[in-house]
């Protein structure tokens, strides 16, 4: 098997849901060993969250948990947060995601953890951050997109802030807090110390946000909902044609000239209301009906074939079935199947990015709870079976 470039890294995750869960998954797909800690009996709240559950299953969690082993552990007794710090002894990285306060509680506590193992990352995800007047707030992903600007710009002008189908909230705190994780362990490798993480919902989806602040400090602009477009860059938009809309963009100059040639009116990229981008932008309502009634007389498919062969970025709005029947998903192995003790072939995203010298692999489903406890707390503690079962006859794993 090809070598993954996280291969030589344990990682401990705590926590539940999606934020911290999510970056735990991003590690594993580049080959850490993610040893995931839940609660007995019950487990992360996600092995039962989503709107499909055939067989009483989640169809989440095998994505969410993939590559991950998991073991049980009560951290609210003495002997279970005793184990814990057995366990993130031999670890690289704590990816955890409690209210700020939660692990120091537990006997947790960076400095406690460092005195163990003076090389562990702790990467802790939160709300609103380990410092500030709202840290000990709960946060979830949804507050974190309205505090940190999405929220507001995303939706029709005339309607109320929408929000994206999926937590994006969530998972761009969980994508931040695994490249924070990489940036401590690359400084690691000159200082020899840990360091913490702090990665908080808000922020990830404030770090979005672009020009926001000085648009409106420095010029006094308010960004509003948009819709379909974004001021001043234009043509970027839906088109309607005669079987279904598609999307063109051609806001750059050079583009813009091809589109005109292939729409049969090449005059348009001289024409002083469309010949730059700032003239396109003050225009792109009357540009846009134009290009709308070029596109209205043809098919999707002529219309593509046309934007394609010209060099004009153009395509469809796909849903799952669009991303299964695609020939360049299949092409890339965008989508991969996987063995399910349940459900059979399993499909779901690959891994991504891709590495040409070391590309991550997904090697697993989400697993049983507890499927690993054997295997960690008899390979890596090398506790006998015997304490295994006292332990958990008292409920500690």
């Amino acid at each position: 098997m090809t070598a993954q470039a996280l291969d030589d890294l344990r990682v401990v995750e705590m926590g539940q849901l999606l934020a911290g869960p999510f970056c735990g998954q991003l590690l594993g797909d580049f080959g850490a060993e993610v040893v995931k800690i839940e609660p007995p009996g019950t487990g992360d709240p996600m092995r039962d969250w989503g709107r499909e559950k055939p067989h009483g299953k989640s169809l989440w969690w095998p994505i969410l948990a993939r590559n991950k082993k998991s073991i049980t552990l009560n951290l609210r007794e003495a002997d279970g947060q005793e184990l814990a710090r057995s366990v993130i002894a031999k670890a690289d990285v704590l990816v955890e995601n409690f209210r700020p306060g939660t692990l120091e509680r537990w006997g947790l506590a960076p400095e406690t953890l460092w005195e163990l193992n003076p090389g562990l990352i702790i990467t802790r995800v939160t709300g609103y951050g380990q410092s500030g007047p709202y840290s000990p707030r709960a946060g979830f992903g949804s507050i974190g997109e309205a505090m940190g600007g999405i929220r507001y710009v995303t939706g029709d002008p005339d309607s109320p802030p929408a929000r994206a189908g999926i937590s994006l909230g969530d998972e761009l705190a969980g994508t931040f807090a695994a490249l924070g994780t990489l940036v401590a362990l690359h400084a690691r490798q000159r200082t020899g110390k840990g360091q913490i993480v702090d990665s908080a919902l808000y922020e990830a989806v404030f770090a979005l946000m672009e020009s926001l602040i000085p648009d409106w400090e420095i010029a006094s602009y308010q960004r509003e909902r948009t819709g379909s477009v974004l001021p001043n860059v234009a043509p970027s938009n839906v088109y309607p044609t005669a079987d279904g809309p598609v999307l063109i963009a051609a806001n750059q100059d050079t583009v813009f000239r091809r589109l005109a040639e292939v729409m049969g009116s090449p005059e348009l990229a001289d024409d002083p209301r469309y010949a730059t981008h700032g003239a396109r932008g003050a225009n792109a309502e009357e540009l846009d009906a134009l290009i709308g009634e070029w596109t209205a007389a043809r098919k999707s498919s002529e219309v593509l074939d046309l934007m394609h062969g010209a060099g004009i970025p153009a395509g469809l709005t796909y849903r799952a079935s669009d991303m299964l029947a695609d020939p360049h998903f299949k092409a890339r192995e965008a989508i991969i199947r996987l063995a399910h003790p349940e459900f059979g072939e399993f499909p779901m995203q690959n891994v991504f990015p891709k590495l040409s010298g070391t590309p991550g692999e997904v090697r697993s489903v989400g697993p049983e709870l507890g499927e690993h406890n054997a295997e960690i707390y008899g390979g890596l503690l090398s506790l006998t079976e015997e304490a295994i079962a006292s332990y958990t006859a008292r409920g500690v794993i």
